[in-house]
C-alpha cells in the first residue's frame, strides 16, 4: 500500500527552446481526472483540473495545490536528508502528514517495472523521453506513462522513489489506474516553466505544528 500512496499522492500532485539545465525555479502542472465509474466521475467533475505549483532547486522540489475538494496539499522532497513530506489540510480528514525516507521509499520501489519507451514529446520546447511505469499493489494495478527531460535533473513527486530507473523531470505524464474494478485516468501536463530564485527554506521537512500523523504510515 505504500508504494501505492507514495504515487498516487505524487500524482495530485505535474520556457526554454535550448536544452540548457534549468536547477532552480517554479513548475506549473495541470493535472485532469477521469473514470468510466459515474460517482467518481461526479467528483472530479466537481473538483475540476488541479493546478499545481513546484518549486525546485537542485534535486529539492516542493509541489503545493489547493483545491476544495482535497483540500491543501503540499510534496516537500529533501534530497540532502533524503526525505518527503507531505502535509495535508483536508476539510474531511483535518490536518495530516506523512513523513517518508526515500531510501525506503526506492527500496519499495525495487519491484515496479520502468521501460524506456520510443517515443520522444515536445513541451513546452524541451524534448522529452518516453518511460512506461508499471506496478501493482493490494489488487490496484497502476500504469503511468512519463514523457521526461533531463534539462530539468530534479526528481518530481512521481519519480522520487524510482531512483536511477528513469531520468528527468516529466513535463507529461497519464497514469492509469485500477482499483476494485473501477478505472481511473490520471493527465498532467507542465503549462508553464520559469526561471528564478527560489528560498531554501520550502525544502524544510520539519512538520509543523497541528499536524498529526496520517493513521497506518
Amino acid at each position: 500500500m505504500k508504494k501505492l500512496v507514495f504515487l498516487l499522492v505524487a500524482a495530485y500532485s505535474l520556457s526554454m527552446v535550448a536544452q540548457d539545465q534549468l536547477t532552480e525555479g517554479v513548475i506549473i502542472t495541470k493535472t485532469t481526472m477521469s473514470s468510466d465509474n459515474e460517482q467518481a466521475q461526479a467528483s472530479f467533475d466537481m473538483m475540476g483540473d488541479v493546478l499545481t505549483t513546484t518549486y525546485f532547486k537542485d534535486k529539492n522540489s516542493r509541489g503545493e495545490l489547493n483545491n476544495p475538494m482535497s483540500g491543501k496539499v503540499i510534496t516537500i522532497n529533501n534530497d540532502k536528508e533524503n526525505k518527503m513530506l507531505v502535509l495535508m489540510d483536508n476539510p474531511m480528514l483535518g490536518k495530516k502528514y506523512v513523513l517518508t525516507d526515500t531510501t525506503e521509499a526506492k527500496e519499495l520501489a525495487k519491484d515496479v517495472v520502468v521501460t524506456e519507451g520510443e517515443e520522444v514529446k515536445t513541451v513546452l520546447g524541451y524534448e522529452c523521453k518516453q518511460y512506461i511505469v508499471k506496478m501493482s499493489q493490494n489488487g490496484s494495478d497502476v500504469e503511468m506513462v512519463m514523457f521526461t527531460t533531463e534539462a530539468i535533473p530534479v526528481a518530481s513527486q512521481q519519480t522520487s522513489g524510482l531512483g536511477d530507473k528513469l531520468k528527468g523531470f516529466p513535463l507529461h505524464m497519464t497514469m492509469k489506474v485500477n482499483q476494485m474494478g473501477m478505472d481511473m485516468v490520471i493527465v498532467s501536463e507542465v503549462t508553464e516553466i520559469k526561471k528564478e530564485t527560489v528560498s531554501e527554506d520550502k525544502f524544510e521537512v520539519a512538520v509543523p505544528e497541528g499536524y498529526d500523523k496520517m493513521e497506518g504510515q
